[in-house]
């Protein structure tokens, strides 16, 4: 059988798109373990997340949830005024770490729902707390606009 140009030019063009979705679909594969997802403490109540699968949470550290333990070890809430998160940490927290001010942490939630964190981000205002916090902040009317420290804890709904 005589294949003709236009049979020859389909099944290279065929053979090349399935090549390259074959080497998509391996690149995507082998970064889906390495995304890590950002969620609020509200998303993380509401819809819960496997164990053991990396994530971002942030909030606000909840007002009087600090409890300093030794050997570095350090247990808090993440809060969004509408719900919290238990966060254990162990190692040094950043200097602007402290009650009622902007955090961002990144670790594992066991069975129980006790978020262990291995990076712990300090946040002092919007420009520097992820867009999806500042939003929730704003919606629940905790954020105020200007103000250096960004939230006011106190202003629960």
């Amino acid at each position: 059988m005589v294949m003709t140009r236009k049979t020859r030019r389909l099944i290279l063009i065929g053979t090349v798109g399935a090549i390259l979705a074959t080497a998509i679909g391996l690149v995507l594969f082998a970064l889906s373990g390495q995304i890590t997802l950002y969620k609020t403490p509200s998303e993380i109540v509401e819809q819960p997340m496997p164990e053991g699968r990396r994530l971002r949470i942030g909030g606000l550290v909840e007002v009087g949830s600090v409890v300093r333990k030794d050997g570095g070890q350090v247990d808090f809430k993440v809060t969004d005024t509408a719900n919290a998160v238990s966060v254990t940490y162990i190692g040094l927290l950043p200097d602007l770490f402290k009650e009622g001010q902007g955090v961002v942490a990144e670790g594992r939630l066991d069975q129980a729902g006790l978020f262990h964190a291995d990076t712990v981000l300090a946040k002092h205002d919007e420009r520097y707390m992820p867009k999806e916090v500042v939003d929730a902040l704003k919606a629940r009317g905790v954020w105020i606009e200007g103000q250096p420290g960004g939230p006011t804890p106190s202003a629960k709904n």
